[in-house]
């Protein structure tokens, strides 16, 4: 399983937080019946792939208390900033382990799992394991910012369908957890839930990057780029062209990355 830099998580942090749909958030905290005015944290909310707490950032803007925040990711550097930026304000357990061993994940009492941009990267066995383990308890899931395979740029340049059927299929390679869902990711979630009894609610939560995000959209660029140089047949010169091409129109343009959000409550 794979790693992320800090300052790439850092960099895409905004982003996701402005993508986020917060209606969403708002239902899963009502759904567990969340205290306005905590005086001890009484819910364990599970947070798999955590990186550097973003998602515990995420939900405390959006009114999250009164949790004891149970972060899990195979990097204990990441893990170790968590701690850094939260240990004094929050009740934060750390724990790292390897995600892809479902039945070692520290899931036991908790109240919500949760995960951002992390399903798209999992494959259907993982998601049928860890789907099995949150059936046994009835525990509501929330995940946000699957990517959903569709990138829209502005202005247009004649490889972009090219590229993006490319990285599409780049998408689908193994990230550590066997062949990846990829686009697929919340299709195949909502089926699965679904099928285990639980209420589903899903809700959009694109990406919309302009000149405000400029290093964010140059480091998406050279990461596309990168992914789609071998293997998918596209022309090395066209696809030069093309990145230089975005890297012009990165501060002047602008980019719509499609993501998904899933909530998943217990059926009655």
């Amino acid at each position: 399983m794979s790693s992320f830099s800090i300052e790439w998580l850092d960099l895409r942090e905004p982003a996701d937080f402005t993508a986020r749909d917060k209606n969403l958030v708002q239902i899963a905290l009502d759904s567990l019946g969340q205290k306005k005015d905590p005086i001890s944290p009484d819910r364990i909310l599970v947070d798999l792939g955590s990186g550097t707490g973003s998602t515990v950032r995420a939900l405390t803007k959006l009114g999250a208390s009164n949790f004891v925040w149970r972060l899990v990711d195979l990097d204990g550097k990441l893990l170790d900033e968590a701690l850094k930026r939260h240990g004094k304000q929050l009740l934060i357990e750390d724990y790292q382990a390897d995600l892809t061993v479902v039945n070692e994940l520290p899931l036991t009492g908790a109240n919500i799992v949760t995960a951002s941009a992390l399903f798209d990267l999992a494959s259907t066995d993982f998601c049928d394991a860890l789907i099995a383990r949150i059936d046994t308890r009835k525990t509501v899931f929330y995940t946000a910012l699957n990517y959903d395979g569709t990138t829209q740029w502005s202005p247009a340049h004649p490889l972009d369908e090219t590229v993006l059927e490319a990285f599409n299929m780049d998408q689908l390679r193994d990230k550590g957890f066997g062949p990846a869902l990829g686009p697929n990711a919340t299709d195949y979630l909502k089926m699965k839930l679904e099928n285990a009894g639980y209420q589903i609610q899903v809700a959009p939560s694109p990406w919309q990057l302009s000149g405000e995000q400029q290093s964010l959209v140059e480091n998406l660029i050279e990461g596309i780029a990168k992914a789609v140089a071998e293997n998918y047949g596209i022309d090395s010169n066209a696809l030069r062209e093309w990145k230089t091409y975005r890297l012009q129109h990165a501060a002047t343009g602008s980019c719509v990355i499609g993501h998904w959000d899933l909530l998943a409550l217990p059926g009655e």
